[in-house]
């Protein structure tokens, strides 16, 4: 389990980051720059739930997926090398994935089919939730690269998560803005 009673350390002083199975990498690392967007994408999802508490079920997904953030990170700072290790390592799972598109079903139901695209905005949280969509995307095009780099790995169930976590994203803002004032929507040329 987790034990933190020191918060700082001074190993990262050289520009290293030490992983969760051992081993250092650069802190410019993509791993690092991956699992900190993910940190990132978690944070963003904290704001947004500033503005969800009074909306139950929306903001106990949103609690449940800032959970799995966790586990994403744990798993990106665990990289498959083939060796055995002392423990079994926290990996994403596809019953993540698969609750995701649950939830993303469940609030899209709701929704009317789109006709254009939406503008970030409308209510607060619906904005928050745009931009923990553009940041877990930022995180899914650095994994996918991690995923491509020779001697790298990311597991599939962690890249199926952080896809679908950024259209649950967009589907959680519009219900948010449908329970609300409405999405804000794209007028091609509207002001040329």
């Amino acid at each position: 389990m987790v034990k933190l009673n020191k918060i700082y350390t001074r190993t990262g002083d050289d520009g290293t980051t030490g992983l969760a199975a051992g081993g250092r990498l650069p802190k410019h690392h993509i791993r690092v720059a991956a699992y900190g967007t993910v940190d990132e994408t978690n944070a963003c999802i904290g704001i947004a739930r500033q503005h969800t508490s009074a909306q139950g079920e929306i903001d106990a997904m949103l609690f449940r997926i800032q959970n799995d953030l966790f586990d994403l990170g744990a798993d990106l700072a665990t990289p498959d090398t083939g060796e055995k290790l002392e423990y079994e390592p926290l990996r994403i799972v596809d019953a993540q994935v698969t609750r995701l598109e649950q939830e993303i079903d469940t609030l899209n139901a709701v929704l009317e089919p789109l006709r254009s695209f939406v503008l970030p905005g409308g209510e607060p949280a619906s904005a928050a939730l745009h931009l923990a969509r553009t940041v877990a995307r930022r995180a899914e095009r650095l994994m996918g690269e991690l995923a491509a780099m020779p001697g790298e790995s990311v597991g599939g169930p962690a890249l199926r998560y952080i896809n679908r976590l950024s259209d649950f994203l967009f589907v959680a803002a519009r219900w948010v803005n449908h329970q609300g004032s409405g999405d804000v929507l794209w007028v091609p040329g509207k002001n040329r």
